[in-house]
């Protein structure tokens, strides 16, 4: 049997449930992805490794913890000679490609694609036509040669500015223009996310955004039309995700369920039970990889953290995956806010030892419509301007029940009742930071103290410079 191909296809900002595989309440986001579906595997507790895009994507490709690559923020991995997941694959004998997000998916500046094509060659990669038309010709010419391929495709969809938005101006004219997505959305189509104040300015991004998903699944589409129209499907691998969750106040660069959950779905025919959900398996970013690697009958490399749930593709329980470890530390910006999170099927514990009372986040989702909109209405409401504060603030520890509460609106940290819960899972994390050299484990081990939380964040500023 020839080894397959495989097509890797990720989405930018895209929220888990803006799919509609995934309980998408909205009708018309993601029928396209919604087929991928059908026809394989989705993960129900699929995490991305760490919710901002360079750093996401770097876990993927090296199957490593940030810290333990070097790539915690956005530049290339600042420790040496870490084996990468393209590299690996064309020493095994695959033709590797890449379309979009050149930067932010290549581990190694000086690492050479066969072939490349960037956002600007893409309509700033939001022209679902111009992928087809370069993927196919990909794939063509790894037909020629009789090697399999390894091609990563990357939209720049629906990460900001958004279809419709007022600031979409940038990447309207250039040499290969951005199109209209196959259907808009209207504020009425909508409905605004349970962890964000439905408001009639959220309630437009949140429209606007949409759009965008819709642009990111027109893409998906012509990809896999391509894939039938190549003769390849049988034989390819394919596997959607996000890079993290929507560029929205507590979901992008943060720990909650909404930052680093991803709709992660494979397909294998032949391998993978059509329109199978597993319930059971966490799987995250550092897993990749190594699966990937099995998949195409090459060594894994050593280093890294993942392990491979090939087993889990065909059917078969796996051990190991009850648990999700994620992580922050850098945003785009520059800004360093580290935190840590484990979660269950049931609970998640989140560790934020920058959060001082003093120290005020600033992410990305900030300059949008949103959290203008809930900042100026939490002048007028009390509850809300406690949501506002805690996101702009944060408090050192929290703990949620993810199963009843998702969109994390109820901190359970000081609530006796689930005091065991909290202890369990602070000791899953301390026993995980040991085993994987975590550089927090004095600052986690100091219960919070605030000299031992501002030593590190003084550590760390100056490691990540």
């Amino acid at each position: 049997m020839p080894r397959p191909n495989i097509l890797l296809i990720t989405a930018d900002d895209m929220n888990w449930d803006a799919v509609g595989a995934f309980g998408c309440p909205d009708d018309g986001t993601t029928p396209n992805i919604d087929q991928l579906a059908a026809e394989g595997m989705r993960f129900n507790h699929g995490h991305v490794t760490i919710a901002v895009c360079w750093p996401s994507r770097s876990a993927m490709m090296t199957g490593r913890y940030p810290h333990r690559s070097g790539g915690e923020g956005f530049f290339n991995l600042r420790h040496p000679n870490v084996p990468i997941l393209p590299a690996l694959l064309r020493d095994g004998g695959y033709r590797v490609g890449i379309l979009g997000k050149l930067g932010h998916s290549t581990p190694y500046a000086d690492f050479q694609w066969d072939m490349v094509y960037d956002q600007h060659e893409l309509g700033m990669g939001r022209n679902p036509t111009i992928y087809r038309e370069h993927a196919s010709n990909f794939v063509s010419q790894s037909k020629a040669s009789g090697e399999p391929f390894f091609l990563m495709l990357n939209s720049h969809d629906p990460h900001r500015p958004f279809y419709g938005n007022d600031q979409q101006e940038w990447y309207s004219n250039t040499s290969s223009p951005a199109v209209a997505p196959s259907k808009t959305f209207t504020t009425d189509e909508v409905t605004t996310p349970g962890f964000l104040t439905d408001l009639p300015e959220v309630r437009l991004e949140i429209s606007e955004y949409y759009s965008s998903v819709r642009r990111c699944d027109d893409t998906v589409g012509e990809t896999l039309t391509m894939l039938r129209e190549q003769g390849v499907a049988d034989n390819t691998i394919v596997i959607f995700l996000s890079d993290n969750g929507m560029a929205f106040p507590f979901a992008k660069t943060n720990c909650y369920l909404n930052s680093t959950r991803t709709p992660w779905i494979m397909r294998w025919p032949g391998v993978i039970t059509p329109n199978f959900i597993d319930n059971e398996h966490f799987v995250t970013g550092v897993d990749l990889a190594p699966t990937l690697l099995e998949a195409a009958g090459i060594e894994q490399a050593a280093g890294m953290d993942g392990k491979s749930f090939l087993p889990v593709l065909r059917g078969e329980a796996q051990v190991g995956r009850e648990l999700a470890f994620t992580q922050f530390h850098q945003t785009a910006g520059k800004r360093n806010y580290p935190m840590r999170c484990v979660q269950n099927r049931r609970f998640g514990y989140i560790w934020n030892p920058w959060s001082d009372g003093e120290r005020i986040f600033k992410n990305e989702s900030q300059s949008g419509r949103t959290f203008n909109a809930m900042e100026a209405a939490a002048a007028q409401d009390p509850e809300l301007a406690k949501r506002v504060d805690l996101f702009l603030y944060r408090v050192p520890e929290e703990f949620y029940d993810f199963e009843n509460d998702p969109n994390a609106l109820t901190n359970l940290i000081d609530d006796p009742a689930y005091a065991s819960e909290v202890n369990t899972l602070r000791q899953e994390l301390e026993t995980w930071m040991e085993s994987n050299s975590d550089p927090a484990l004095k600052a986690f081990r100091a219960n919070n103290a605030p000299q031992a939380n501002e030593a590190y964040m003084s550590a760390m500023a100056t490691e990540l410079s």
